[in-house]
C-alpha cells in the first residue's frame, strides 16, 4: 500500500447526529473506487474486520455513506481507498472533517447499546474513525477541581441509578483495592454528581504512586460502568483536556482522561 504522503489521496467527511458518516472524494476523482475501513488490530495480530463501501456520484464529487448500522466494533478504524478491483489499497490523508453535529452530543440521551463514532486525523495526517460500543455508559459532563478534591457531574446512558448505587474508584493493578463514594442522584436517577476527596485517595495508595480508575455501580448487584467522556467531537482527550495538579500531604494528584477517554485520577510523589 502507498505510504508516500505526496501520492496518497485525500478524503473528507461529515458526520450526522445519528452516526452516519459521509466520505467525499475530491472533484475529478476516477470512477470505480471503493472505501475500506479496517479495524486496527492489537500489536502483533492480523487484521480481521473490514467494511467496504462504494462511492456514488454527488454533483461534481463522489461520496459514500457509512450508515449507523452495522454498528462498528470498539476500536480505531483506519480508512483506505481501493482504486480498482484487485488493486493494492491506499491509506488516505484526512481532508476537511465536519464534526459539528457531535459537539453537543453529551446532551442527548443514548439508549443501550451506546455506539459512538468520531472521525479524526492521526498524528501522521491519515484519516481514521474512533469507535466505542458499550452496553451502558456514564458520561462525565463536567469535572471541577480544587486543591482538596474533584467533583464530577455525569449522565447515565442505557441505565439509571437504583437503590444501592455507588461510585467506585479502583486502584489499577491492585485487585480489589477500591474506594467508594455516595452519588447524589438527579433527574430521576439519569444524572448524578459526586465528590472525591484527594486525601483519601493519597492515603489509600500504598506505594505512594498509582492510578485510580473511576466507575459507577448503578445498583447494589449491578456491574460497574466506566466513567468517561465519549459523546462529543474529541476522539483523543488525553493531551487536550488537562486538569491542574493538587498537592495533598506531599502527594500530587490530578484527574485525567486515558487513551480511551475514560476518567482516572493519577497519584504521584510531589516534585
Amino acid at each position: 500500500m502507498s505510504t508516500d504522503p505526496e501520492t496518497q489521496p485525500h478524503v473528507g467527511c461529515s458526520i450526522g447526529a445519528d452516526g452516519r458518516i459521509t466520505f467525499d472524494l475530491p472533484p475529478g476523482s476516477p470512477e470505480g473506487q471503493r472505501l475500506l475501513l479496517g479495524l486496527r488490530p492489537k500489536k502483533g495480530q492480523p487484521e480481521e474486520t473490514v467494511h467496504v463501501i462504494d462511492f456514488e456520484p454527488a454533483g461534481e464529487r463522489r461520496c459514500t455513506v457509512l450508515d449507523a448500522h452495522p454498528v462498528l466494533a470498539e476500536g480505531r478504524w483506519d480508512v483506505y481507498l481501493l482504486p480498482e478491483p484487485g488493486a493494492e489499497r491506499q491509506r488516505v490523508r484526512a481532508g476537511l472533517r465536519d464534526l459539528r453535529a457531535l459537539v453537543d452530543g453529551h446532551r442527548r440521551h443514548r439508549p443501550s447499546p451506546v455506539a459512538v463514532r468520531i472521525p479524526y486525523m492521526t498524528k501522521d495526517g491519515h484519516l481514521a474513525v474512533r469507535a466505542w460500543l458499550r452496553t451502558t455508559h456514564v458520561e462525565a459532563e463536567a469535572v471541577d477541581v480544587t486543591g482538596r478534591s474533584m467533583t464530577v457531574r455525569a449522565r447515565l446512558h442505557g441505565v439509571s441509578l437504583q437503590e444501592g448505587a455507588v461510585v467506585s474508584l479502583g486502584l489499577r493493578g491492585a485487585g480489589a483495592t477500591a474506594r467508594t463514594v455516595e452519588p447524589r442522584a438527579e433527574d430521576e436517577g439519569r444524572s448524578l454528581s459526586f465528590t472525591v476527596d484527594y486525601a483519601e485517595l493519597a492515603g489509600g495508595t500504598p506505594s505512594g504512586a498509582g492510578v485510580w480508575d473511576v466507575f459507577v455501580r448503578p445498583a447494589a448487584q449491578a456491574p460497574r460502568i466506566r466513567v468517561g467522556r465519549l459523546l462529543d467531537d474529541l476522539a483523543d482527550r488525553k493531551e487536550i483536556v488537562v486538569y491542574p495538579t493538587a498537592d495533598v500531604g506531599g502527594a500530587a494528584l490530578r484527574p485525567y482522561y486515558t487513551v480511551d477517554n475514560d476518567l482516572s485520577v493519577e497519584v504521584g510523589a510531589n516534585a
